[in-house]
């Protein structure tokens, strides 16, 4: 794939002159990278094996202060190191960055094994589950962000208030309004490609400004891999050119809100076109193993949903007739359900609309396939499909309506204490509350002072 690298291919570009940095980084808690800068020559001589970084990079707030409360590392236990180990088959160049190339890392112990409570761990964790079963599974994120033409340092100074959207009318899917932005979203499209993450298309959506760009789907850990990539580089390739973004699920309450739509399919792990969610005498061709897999995530939407809206802001998109679910029911192609069968034949897939632009992808997908295989195992029937409006549905299930529901969901999880571990669950419940308690206890400011380009 254009832009991706071998090793060898790597030192050849170093040799050249072409690469002299080497980006060695991990996705933390919020879904962002973080990491370092190896000049390459000692990336190929000692980084390629492993570096090591300080434990707290999995124990800070969206602000990068260190938590108090962890289990897992604390100023009682020293913050001690744990180590990167690059993933080799993430090495890619970085076009928007001159002679620069960055790999994705898996975080270890002084003993190379996976830290639990890491969310491409906590990922890989569910992957090993779904091969035990000859199953791998595909997925693709959908994401959406607001394009601003103001600098990072501009929005801050306005306190991100009274900020400029390239346009100041609904642009959904609209030519003209989105050849307002087409310089900076066509250098985010060239960029990514050039970055090895295939764009299939760019679009306006419902609010000023605010777009939307689709990737070819992969399997999980490589989609988790390019959604985190992808959102770096929006926010890289912005503030090159003077323009400022965010991925906030509501950066602002009168406009539409950013989601994150994941798709996914189960495929068997040898057979290249073996698509175990299609068949054709079955509803709208969903396999019974669909049809489980689908119900266990209805099931347990509420307990997973901390991993779908991740802060108190997540849940201000949850508003009836503004695309964002507000109930946990399933549909044919129906964009008002939390969950929505779309397309047909291979191409069959679950879409899950509940999350948000702010989530993290490992522990989204990770919680989609732990419930969904809950659903396999135990073979729960699905439910019938909704049909109609299911904003205005009556005896329905709701999403969690805060945070603080979310949390209580999912601490009385057994599913996901299971799936996951229940150090990993009350690492990420710790997380969650502290978010909550430092909302209350601060100005209402503080959400998009810490959110907008943070986040």
């Amino acid at each position: 794939m254009n832009g991706m690298l071998t090793l060898d291919q790597l030192s050849d570009l170093v040799s050249s002159g072409d690469i002299d940095t080497v980006v060695m980084a991990m996705p933390d808690m919020q879904g962002r990278l973080v990491g370092k800068r190896m000049t390459a020559p000692f990336f190929l001589d000692t980084g390629v094996h492993e570096t090591h970084a300080c434990n707290y990079l999995l124990t800070v707030d969206t602000d990068m202060e260190p938590v108090p409360g962890y289990k897992a590392a604390s100023w009682a236990q020293g913050y001690g190191d744990f180590a990167l180990k690059p993933d080799l088959s993430t090495l890619r160049r970085v076009p928007w960055l001159p002679g620069t190339a960055i790999v994705i890392c898996d975080t270890v112990d002084h003993h190379g094994e996976d830290i639990p409570h890491a969310p491409r761990s906590i990922l890989k964790k569910q992957l090993k589950r779904l091969a035990a079963m000859k199953m791998k599974a595909f997925m693709a994120s959908e994401l959406e962000f607001y394009l601003f033409d103001e600098t990072y340092e501009g929005a801050h100074e306005k306190r991100y208030r009274g900020l400029k959207t390239p346009n100041w009318y609904i642009e959904d899917y609209h030519v003209f309004a989105t050849t307002k932005e087409e310089g900076i979203m066509r250098a985010i499209r060239t960029g990514l490609e050039g970055a090895g993450i295939p764009v299939e298309n760019s679009k306006g959506e419902w609010g000023p400004g605010q777009e939307e760009i689709n990737v070819r789907y992969a399997e999980a850990l490589e989609m988790a891999d390019r959604h985190t990539l992808l959102k770096n580089g929006i926010k890289e390739i912005a503030w090159l050119h003077g323009k400022a973004v965010t991925f906030m699920a509501k950066w602002n309450y009168e406009q539409a809100g950013s989601s994150c739509h994941i798709h996914m399919s189960l495929w068997d792990e040898k057979a290249k076109d073996a698509h175990f969610f299609d068949e054709k005498a079955k509803p709208y061709g969903m396999s019974d193993l669909c049809q489980n897999f689908l119900a266990g995530q209805l099931r347990h939407a509420h307990e997973m949903t901390y991993f779908l809206a991740p802060v108190v802001n997540s849940y201000k998109r949850f508003v009836s007739g503004s695309f964002a679910p507000t109930n946990v029911v399933w549909s044919n192609d129906n964009r008002t359900a939390g969950f929505r069968m779309c397309g047909h034949g291979k191409s069959l897939r679950i879409e899950c609309r509940v999350g948000g632009a702010d989530l993290n992808p490992y522990l989204a997908y990770a919680a989609l396939l732990a419930t969904g295989l809950q659903g396999v195992e135990q073979k729960l029937s699905l439910e019938p499909e909704f049909t109609g409006d299911a904003y205005g549905g009556a005896g329905i299930p709701s999403l969690p309506k805060s945070l603080r529901d979310a949390l209580t969901a999912l601490e009385k999880s057994d599913t996901l204490r299971a799936a996951l571990g229940d150090d990993v669950v009350e690492h990420y419940l710790h997380t969650g509350r502290w978010e909550q308690m430092e909302y209350e206890r601060r100005v209402t400011d503080w959400e998009l002072m810490r959110g907008f380009e943070r986040g």
